[in-house]
């Protein structure tokens, strides 16, 4: 069995055994359990229904944080020309295109997340060994492959997440830190829960999301209400 910390063991102490609580009431807590040394991630978790095995129900997308995630996000953008001088402009901290690729194929991966101008797809495409495993190859479903680089860039900036079915039918992405304002917690959690929701592929049936979690870094997840926030996420 892992050992778990004397810190951990009393959160879970703190977090009703099998108790589904609405957003406010996990956001509260999660900031009340113990705490740590750095200021820890809060993350939304999701089992969904859907099939990762089956193409046409991939569950992926991007959602744009009300109260951004609080981390600073290292943006890398293969580009050139003008669509380079606007990725400077807008706060990119790595911009190349030949040179840059030459630097990721040779282990260079300093950077969070990585953007590129179609035109630069062609190349950028076969850095798949490099770029693909640590999901940092551009795609255009997360509007990560775009001519409006200035754009895609302040995005992310501001706090844009991604989202992505993994292989068992979870996705997950961060909704802030825990020394965010309970509400911004809670803004946040939700515009992540209707993005799921309107990434919902036509062809899953019945029920789409089976649980969800919040959870920071390093404590126990506390469960959700899902029917609750899903008939907001509905409504929206």
């Amino acid at each position: 069995m892992k050992h778990r910390s004397k810190r951990y063991r009393k959160a879970v102490e703190m977090i009703p055994a099998g108790k589904l609580h609405s957003l406010d009431e996990a956001a509260d807590l999660v900031r009340k359990l113990p705490t740590t040394k750095f200021n820890q991630t809060v993350t939304l978790s999701f089992r969904l229904t859907a099939d990762p095995k089956q193409s046409d129900q991939m569950v992926r997308g991007t959602c744009p944080l009300p109260h951004g995630s609080g981390k600073n996000v290292k943006v890398a953008v293969f580009a050139q020309g003008d669509a380079a001088t606007a990725a400077k402009t807008a706060g990119a901290e790595v911009i190349g295109y030949e040179d840059l690729i030459a630097k990721v194929k040779e282990g260079f991966l300093d950077f969070d997340v990585a953007i590129a101008t179609p035109a630069a797809m062609a190349e950028v495409r076969k850095l798949g060994k490099q770029l693909g495993p640590r999901g940092l190859m551009p795609n255009p479903k997360t509007g990560t492959v775009t001519d409006d680089i200035a754009g895609a860039v302040k995005s992310v900036k501001a706090g844009r997440v991604e989202f992505k079915l993994d292989k068992n039918g979870n996705c997950a992405a961060p909704v802030g830190k825990v020394g965010f304002e309970q509400k911004a917690i809670v803004e946040n959690a939700q515009a992540l829960i209707d993005a799921v929701m309107r990434a919902r592929p036509a062809s899953a049936k019945g029920r789409f999301i089976e649980n969800i979690t919040l959870a920071a870094t390093m404590s126990p997840p506390i469960k959700v209400d899902v029917t609750k926030h899903i008939k907001i996420a509905v409504a929206a």
